[in-house]
């Protein structure tokens, strides 16, 4: 019997010195294809779309760190495409990458995002549909984008396995964090499997069980 092709297929390029989990993934229908989050190395990113056989639609952001978009203006304007995301918010940390850039020994260049996202909004790729979930706290304007067919997320730096995002940047906010995984990463299922900014995939269950910052126990302690 012959198994269903999925709607979405991905690949995990680790970039910069950071070690930045960008995403490569697209619609198994169209061969259109999206990049989350390509913060550098743009050589190796483009050679893993060639040897995908993908065609490149469109850049989407999570947040305006220098490992997660330093370089995406760039890319967006070598591949004709266009930026999507992240919220308003972080408008600050983009219009900062090329000095975070010098400080971190990653060429960055800012760029203004040619859509702005939202919460509830959402984003296309080929024949796929994304939910966009605003994530304040590592940044302001942390956006997480969720394919709910496949039950997968692309989270950034909100949520990792066995941790979570970093707040003692400028305009993080703790409790926010906290909020925003508890209160809308969690209701998309235990079974939604998650690709972080940096490190291993996990699911939310797994996290809820076992992650000493926002796992059940955790949270019950307060």
């Amino acid at each position: 019997m012959n198994t269903p092709t999925p709607p979405m297929k991905a690949a995990i390029i680790p970039v910069t010195p950071l070690q930045q989990n960008c995403t490569l993934f697209w619609c198994t229908e169209t061969n259109k294809a999206a990049f989350v989050d390509p913060g550098g190395d743009l050589d190796r990113l483009k050679a893993a779309a060639a040897q995908a056989g993908v065609e490149i639609e469109k850049i989407l952001v999570t947040h305006g760190h220098i490992d997660h978009c330093g370089q995406a203006g760039i890319l967006a304007e070598e591949l004709g495409v266009p930026i999507e995301g992240p919220h308003r918010d972080d408008s600050f940390w983009i219009d900062r990458l090329g000095e975070d850039g010098a400080k971190y020994g990653v060429e960055g260049r800012s760029f203004v995002p040619d859509r702005w996202l939202e919460d509830g909004d959402t984003v296309q790729v080929g024949n796929l549909s994304l939910d966009v979930i605003h994530c304040p706290g590592h940044t302001p304007g942390h956006v997480v984008f969720h394919h709910p067919e496949s039950k997968v997320a692309m989270v950034g730096d909100v949520l990792f396995q066995g941790s979570i995002g970093r707040t003692d940047f400028p305009r993080g906010n703790h409790q926010d964090l906290l909020d925003s995984i508890t209160g809308k990463l969690w209701p998309l299922g235990g079974e939604t499997a998650f690709v972080p900014g940096h490190g291993p995939m996990s699911n939310f269950a797994h996290e809820r069980r076992t992650n000493p910052f926002v796992g059940d126990a955790a949270i019950a302690r307060g």
